[in-house]
């Protein structure tokens, strides 16, 4: 009979998930080679080849991908059951790793770790920025707990199997504008199509903003924005609008609430809006995470208020 680690069955399945070697390291916080030894170890275990060379690294044999999906459902049954006995002690313990943009860290994330901390002390909670896409191999492979990501409309999300999506908030998109901008001086909404002489600021490409940026200004002005600056930092997006000119669509969650260097208008042409959405596993919740959950649900309802 062959005994399974459970620890480098979840290297197995981190090397599934991420592909190589040196990914794995960087999610799991070893070294390479820590990790290369793991799953010698685990190749030793099982008397069986898992993986083969492939160019410069390896790749999974087909007993190697097989192995792999056995350990979902070992690793999965062991948190199920950890989460089980957890909650039949009644005593709400544990390590809960979350993360999410900036705007939903700072606040969604931070204040729920204030609330938790002050009534459930002997929970550990980890707290890191991170986008949805980053994230979405550690929430299935249970490295982390819970996200807290957003999705604008006509720019929807990857949903995976095996995840639950909850939508916490909904807010509409405003155009950022620097104060002595031509648009600024009247009151009402501003006009996207109007600002395709504009330089624009956005986050990275790839992120879900940089997406909705781009097609905010092909659908609503038909142009092709000059998007020369990108940051997932929302207070530097602010500060280059304030400083250099620059426009921008944010949501009013990343806004200051007064800032006179700052004109902040309704869209002209379409009513946009962002969702921000909390994305654990399927599955038994351990009550620390349950209890970190209700934090981060009652202050998304706080809000709209």
């Amino acid at each position: 009979m062959v005994a399974l680690d459970l620890r480098r069955l979840r290297f197995l399945r981190e090397f599934e998930e991420r592909g190589t070697l040196g990914a794995v390291a960087t999610a799991l916080g070893y070294s390479p080679s820590a990790v290369s030894q793991q799953l010698n170890l685990l190749e030793k275990e099982t008397g069986a080849r898992l993986f083969e060379k492939a160019g410069r690294g390896v790749r999974l044999t087909d007993a190697g991908r097989l192995l792999a999906r056995h350990a979902r459902v070992l690793l999965s049954a062991a948190e199920a059951a950890t989460a089980d006995l957890a909650a039949l002690s009644g005593e709400v313990r544990g390590t809960v790793r979350a993360g999410g943009l900036q705007s939903a860290a700072r606040r969604l994330l931070i204040p729920a770790v204030a609330r938790t901390m002050a009534e459930h002390p002997r929970v550990r909670l980890e707290i890191f920025e991170l986008e949805l896409e980053q994230s979405l191999p550690g929430l299935r492979l249970g490295t982390v707990d819970l996200v807290i990501a957003d999705e604008y409309d006509g720019h929807p999300r990857p949903r995976p199997d095996g995840l639950r999506f909850e939508v916490l908030h909904e807010e509409p998109l405003r155009l950022v504008l620097p104060a002595a901008h031509p648009l600024a001086a009247p009151a009402g909404p501003g006009s996207v199509a109007r600002l395709l002489a504009d330089v624009w600021t956005a986050s990275a490409e790839g992120t879900g903003h940089h997406a909705m940026v781009v097609g905010t200004c092909r659908s609503l002005g038909g142009y092709e924005p000059d998007l020369r600056h990108r940051s997932n930092d929302a207070d530097v997006q602010l500060e280059l609008v304030r400083a250099t000119g620059a426009v921008a669509l944010m949501p009013p969650l990343a806004l200051p609430s007064d800032d006179p260097a700052l004109a902040v208008r309704a869209i002209a042409e379409a009513d946009l809006r962002r969702r921000l959405f909390v994305v654990t596993r399927d599955g038994p919740r351990a009550p620390a995470l349950t209890a970190f959950l209700e934090a981060v649900r009652d202050q998304a309802a706080r809000l709209g208020h």
